[in-house]
């Protein structure tokens, strides 16, 4: 048996019992032959909070097998979608119920603040499972009619075992989007969460057992990525792979995926996504949402607004309004109620993010807010805007995810458009504009997969989310999420037709 860590929450004096291994077939074990356990830490103090089990590529096999057998025999299409639906609304119920000790984990091991944690990525991953529960019993398909002595009809049938490979940037809402489809539609689940942040995937293992999941069901092996998701992306057992993470990792999964058995890919990947204020918008409003767009989760966002262009007849006195509501924000630690953001998560990620930072300035571009260094404890780094960029800027180039915004300016909306549009990411877009026809025009001509109009970063669990270009293949949410874990099955009967023969 793998042991147990009790970590004290010392904002609420609360002690959580964490399983530390594997979970594999509604067991957790310790790996079969990796004796490296994985460190997790609080980024906010920067302290160890303890550590858990790294799965090898035999552990993931081990994995695998448990979801198949599962899969053939008390799931996949042995259950009915009244019965997924059933369970998926339990597991929904019982984090309900934990979702207080879940956000104190996730704060303690992600950094954002408690509250956020709670009401929008808890909140919004019961959301989530009660959706898709509505869906597990309207896997529909369609009859067809052939000839008179003939018929078709179609089977979305479940894809079989899937690997899913989630990031740290939203731990248990990204678990959420990727089992929750899964599960309604049939199907068994691999899933690796990261090794930053697995300690509510380790909390959530112990409530699909309460919920009465059948073993081998839902499996997680935490695994650092280049064991664990490699394991994953090659495995000859695992019918479909679901990635979020950055644009390198995917081609690598996706490259992994067709050399092994051709494998089924959702690709979730970076971005370096646009944010436009026309001079007739709402200066005040847009101010607030260009902040939300990039300072919400301390901007670790795949789809954060960090390209920012104003027109120019109005670029200075929105800048001004920027700077104000970006100070505004308080980026503190996660327990304090006043904490609108938390610390980045690793030290690897704020390095990376102050390397973005200094480039910007040795560039030229200039600092109108944040860009100095705290000097206590933790990984923070304060709203940082430029602006005098130029387009070669790596800060404007490269997806950099964190609370670091760069500003430029347009005279025409079709400038504004061959801006927003010259990048080789595709995820998310936004505009800020009271003129309704621009809207339209604009919104139809930006090259992403999502756009927000007069607002930014709100997602909805019955609206598609995914990229165009290099920010990914495949959608998550909505129906659409259905048909990526389904493969269609054509059937034709015929019931009257009498064949001549010979030909």
């Amino acid at each position: 048996m793998a042991t147990i860590a009790r970590v004290s929450v010392t904002a609420t004096g609360r002690v959580v019992e964490i399983p530390t291994g594997l979970f594999i077939n509604n067991e957790f074990v310790p790996s079969v032959d990796n004796q490296d356990l994985i460190d997790v830490y609080n980024p906010a103090t920067e302290e160890k909070i303890c550590s858990v089990v790294g799965a090898s590529a035999a552990d993931v096999d081990r994995a695998v097998k448990a979801a198949r057998d599962a899969f053939n025999t008390t799931w996949g299409k042995n259950v009915s979608g009244f019965e997924r639906a059933r369970l998926i609304n339990k597991l929904a119920d019982l984090i309900d119920r934990d979702k207080d000790e879940l956000a104190e984990i996730e704060t303690l091991n992600n950094g954002k603040p408690f509250k956020i944690a709670r009401d929008f990525d808890i909140g919004d991953t019961i959301s989530c499972l009660r959706y898709y529960a509505g869906w597990a019993d309207k896997i529909a398909g369609q009859t067809l009619e052939v000839d008179k002595n003939k018929w078709a009809y179609t089977k979305h049938e479940p894809i079989g075992v899937c690997g899913q490979i989630i990031p740290w940037n939203y731990p248990i809402n990204m678990w959420s989007w990727k089992v929750a489809p899964a599960l309604a539609v049939g199907c068994t689940i691999v899933m690796k969460p990261s090794e930053i942040t697995p300690l509510t995937a380790q909390l959530l293992s112990k409530l699909i057992v309460e919920a009465g999941f059948p073993p081998g069901v839902i499996n997680h092996v935490c695994s650092v990525g280049n064991v664990g998701g490699a394991a994953i992306s090659a495995h000859m057992g695992i019918d479909k792979v679901a990635f979020t993470g950055s644009t390198v990792t995917g081609r690598k999964i996706m490259e992994s995926a067709a050399r092994s058995n051709l494998k089924k890919v959702t690709l979730e990947l970076g971005g370096k996504s646009p944010h436009l204020v026309f001079e007739s918008a709402d200066l005040e409003e847009a101010a607030k949402w260009v902040c939300l767009g990039i300072l919400y989760n301390s901007g670790q966002d795949c789809s954060a607004g960090s390209r920012l262009y104003v027109q120019d007849t109005i670029h200075d006195k929105f800048v001004s309004l920027l700077v104000q509501r970006a100070k505004e924000l308080v980026i503190g630690d996660g327990f304090d109620e006043k904490s609108g953001g938390g610390p980045v998560v690793s030290k690897m990620q704020y390095d990376k993010i102050w390397s973005y930072i200094e480039s910007g300035k040795a560039d030229g571009a200039t600092v109108v807010c944040g860009g100095q260094k705290r000097t206590s404890k933790g990984y923070y780094v304060d709203p940082t805007i430029f602006t005098n960029t130029r387009e070669d800027m790596k800060i404007v180039k490269d997806e950099i995810f964190g609370p670091v915004l760069v500003v430029g300016k347009f005279k025409t909306e079709e400038e504004a458009i061959k801006l927003a549009n010259d990048t080789s990411y595709g995820l998310g877009a936004g505009l800020h504009s009271n003129d309704a026809g621009q809207c339209l025009r604009v919104s139809n001509a930006l090259e992403s997969g999502t756009v927000w109009v007069n607002q930014y970063n709100l997602l909805t669990n019955n609206v598609p989310f995914g990229g165009k270009k290099q920010s990914g293949i495949g959608r998550e949410l909505g129906s659409y999420a259905i048909e990526e874990y389904t493969s269609v099955k054509g059937v034709h009967w015929n019931y009257g037709e009498k064949l001549a023969w010979p030909l």
